[in-house]
């Protein structure tokens, strides 16, 4: 007995060890082309329940996808109907991992031939440069798993000896409830369903359960998994709860499904053994979970917009809009985390060009004090987030990325601290001489706000640069002009210097504007549009 559970434990740190390893590999070695697939081919909740699907399969884990999700909803990389499509893709897509273990590590005794994978893996993950370590990491993990399922089946087969779970009651709601119940203990306490349900098919494989019990062990493992989801949506926003909800909603239901329909899934299990030659035991069992997710699928994804806008109403977004995008939950993905400040930053300075604009059209009245607060209380908070994103030293891309928006961040906190006239100048922003250089500006804010917010065409952040230059050139144009009525006597020296405040001011809102489109427009610092002139030389 103690043999048996020493080894039961060891089989099953093992095979969680070495899916952990293998996920964590995949990710890291392919983990941006994922990234990048899962949100290039998920337009519709079909094609993000077939990126979902397929992802999770090449991952070898469903709770990773839905974590991943729930981070690319909070940094509004997916809406929520695509959500909800990848949610479902996942949970079909976990069921791989049953097909593995039945057809592979428990028909074909992989253990011996797993070791040399290990060490392989391992010497790859030593000696390989760069990503090639990721997918030493991975071959590792694969034969580790392998080497845990083989381990697995030699504590059932002790356990099966001494205890015989099959002879506990079978059917009825008792029963069922409490196979279920077990089911869904083993997969929290083991934070992965893969874990709960290869330890099944290994149960079933010794018979130390029966196949009835083992349909209801993996309903609950079905259920229990949407446990890792919960507990990376705490502490979330709104869209981490949301998605969170959908996984719970989604999986619960499909295995009540599976519960009330369990005597017409045994009798389509029994008719594929009898006629279309289904091999009994393990491999129908991953039969059955596919099925019953299958379905499961087949029912809420043409209602998954519909659905999305209920859990919405369920759980309305009450936060602040500008930020969003902000959640607690992407910072465990920069990349992902860069996109999300990227969001809040060019709607942050979208509304903060705005509220400039206002001054500029209205410079005889105060411009709201609520108008002013949303973009600061945004900045303030795109401040303290932003700190919060991990360094990723090795990855140039994520590097440039995270040095731009830093930029963009220091202009735009320099632009609030200018988008009103300083002093008492506001009434010379009605002067003739300065209408060209304020209509100019404007058309500049309007053009910048325009471009963060919708895009528009690819040279729109080129045309603010040009217009920053225009109005850089016109204040040294204009400045000479103004000095010289001033000398000849058509202008008292007063008013001049409040025109030049005023030009000044024109200019530096224009400069910071035009920093702040082109360094979240290109994220490159390399990438120049225009070579950067001192925007604010010494004057003669």
């Amino acid at each position: 007995m103690l043999t048996s559970s020493c080894q039961l434990l060891g089989g099953i740190g093992l095979f969680l060890l070495g899916m952990t390893l293998l996920t964590d590999g995949l990710k890291a070695f392919a983990g941006e082309a994922l990234r990048r697939a899962l949100v290039r081919f998920t337009g519709t909740p079909f094609k993000a329940f077939c990126s979902g699907a397929v992802i999770t399969v090449l991952v070898q884990s469903s709770s990773a996808t839905t974590v991943t999700v729930i981070g690319f909803v909070s940094a509004g990389l997916l809406t929520f109907p695509q959500a909800i499509g990848v949610v479902l893709g996942a949970s079909l897509g976990t069921t791989g991992t049953g097909w593995l273990v039945s057809v592979l590590g428990l028909k074909v005794s992989l253990g011996v031939w797993a070791l040399p994978l290990v060490g392989v893996g391992t010497f790859i993950k030593l000696l390989a440069p760069g990503r090639w370590r990721s997918l030493g990491l991975a071959l590792a993990g694969f034969g580790l798993v392998f080497i845990g399922i083989e381990t697995l089946q030699l504590a059932m087969r002790g356990f099966s000896q001494v205890l015989h779970l099959a002879r506990l009651p079978a059917g009825g709601l008792w029963g069922h409830g409490v196979a279920m119940g077990l089911g869904i203990l083993l997969t929290v306490v083991m934070q992965s369903s893969s874990a709960a349900v290869a330890t099944t098919l290994t149960a079933l494989q010794s018979g130390a359960v029966n196949f009835e019990q083992a349909a209801s062990l993996v309903i609950g493992a079905a259920v229990g998994t949407t446990v890792t989801g919960v507990l990376a949506a705490i502490g979330g926003g709104v869209p981490a709860k949301r998605t969170a909800l959908a996984h719970v909603v989604f999986n619960l239901a499909s295995g009540l499904i599976a519960l009330v329909l369990l005597p017409v899934f045994l009798w389509g299990i029994r008719q594929a053994q009898e006629h279309a030659g289904l091999d009994p035991g393990a491999v129908s069992l991953a039969a059955f979970h596919t099925g019953f997710i299958a379905l499961g699928v087949l029912i809420f994804l043409p209602f998954a917009e519909r659905g999305a806008r209920i859990i919405e109403q369920w759980l309305p977004d009450r936060g602040p809009v500008l930020t969003r995008h902000l959640d607690s939950t992407v910072l465990k993905t920069p990349a992902v985390a860069l996109e999300a400040t990227r969001r809040a930053l060019s709607e942050t300075a979208a509304e903060s060009f705005d509220a400039a604009r206002s001054v500029l059209e209205n410079p005889m009245h105060a411009v709201s004090t609520a108008r002013l607060a949303l973009p600061r209380a945004a900045l303030a908070r795109l401040q303290e987030f932003f700190p919060q994103i991990p360094a990723v030293a090795e990855d140039d891309r994520v590097t440039r990325r995270r040095l731009a928006q830093l930029h963009a961040l220091d202009h735009l906190a320099r632009f609030q601290a200018r988008w009103t006239p300083p002093g008492g100048i506001g009434t010379r922003i009605r002067d003739p001489r300065l209408q060209g250089a304020v209509r100019l500006t404007a058309t500049l804010l309007e053009l910048g706000a325009s471009g963060l917010r919708h895009g528009g065409p690819e040279s729109w952040e080129v045309t603010v640069a040009s217009k920053a230059a225009d109005l850089a050139e016109l204040r040294r144009l204009d400045r000479p002009l103004i000095l010289r009525e001033t000398a000849t006597g058509r202008s008292d020296p007063s008013t001049a210097l409040e025109l030049l405040d005023v030009i000044r001011w024109l200019d530096r809102l224009g400069y910071h504007a035009w920093r702040i489109t082109h360094h979240l427009a290109h994220e490159d610092p390399s990438a120049q549009t225009l070579a950067e002139p001192d925007p604010f030389p010494d004057e003669p």
